[in-house]
């Protein structure tokens, strides 16, 4: 069970809201300039290419996108981001890393530090807990959307990795470099994935219920609502219906 993409799968929906429309833009325009920095054609670029390929999924204007590269490239001008991850746990022992992109290292360390200690979590020291996940292709497929077998076969023509069954979903692990083939693949048979993207994907899973489950979220939730935060990954599992319920 895979705990992670079933919250991956909530935050699309919940991303589909037009309140949470501008935040998810302003994580996207990062990720953009930031991959750019390593060149600005994306043909050339594999990480700019995915970072397109999100803010398309998302319906991002062209020119938002072609602006956000050209911060990147410095053909515009625009502020010097620092990429780095902090590490924690959260409830019930779950590892958390959270890949942050800011331009103040000191300010944002500082919030996210308070919330943790804010939501029954606490930051840790590099490397404590980045040792049990690892980066993967991570492509979230309903399970009304496509049979097993024909998944199977797509992935392992594309060169897929893994299917696992997470209870609603499907979910296909790909190494990074044949991320965008698998996720071709699936596209042009028809099939549309409720979420897609790189991941740092856990080796195990911690199972929470009750009071933890809902602390988990919270914290979460905490995590993702500050602006310099671009992705949170963490290794606990929970019932679907008890997240959609705590996730409200």
């Amino acid at each position: 069970m895979s705990g992670h993409s079933k919250w991956a799968t909530i935050k699309h929906k919940k991303g589909a809201l037009d309140a949470k429309r501008g935040k998810i833009f302003t994580r996207l325009i990062k990720e953009i300039a930031m991959a750019a920095k390593s060149g600005g054609d994306p043909d050339m670029n594999p990480r700019l290419r995915t970072a397109i390929l999100a803010a398309k999924s998302e319906n991002m204007p062209a020119d938002n996108i072609k602006r956000a590269i050209q911060r990147g490239t410095g053909e515009l001008p625009g502020l010097t981001y620092e990429e780095f991850v902090l590490e924690g746990y959260g409830p019930g022992g779950v590892a958390l890393l959270a890949e942050i992109s800011t331009d103040n290292r000191n300010r944002t360390v500082s919030e996210i530090r308070h919330v943790f200690g804010k939501n029954n979590g606490n930051m840790a020291a590099a490397g404590a807990v980045a040792y049990m996940f690892h980066k993967k292709g991570d492509i979230i497929i309903p399970k009304s959307a496509a049979k097993e077998d024909d998944l199977m076969n797509i992935i392992l023509e594309a060169g897929g990795e893994d299917l696992k069954d997470d209870g609603e979903n499907w979910e296909i692990l790909t190494d990074t470099s044949a991320y965008e083939t698998v996720l071709e693949a699936v596209k042009k048979a028809g099939i549309t994935p409720a979420s897609s993207s790189i991941a740092m994907v856990p080796d195990t899973y911690i199972k929470l219920e009750g009071q933890q489950a809902a602390q988990m979220i919270r914290l979460l939730e905490a995590l993702e609502d500050n602006e310099d935060v671009q992705n949170v990954h963490a290794n606990f599992d929970i019932d679907q219906k008890v997240l959609e319920e705590v996730a409200g």
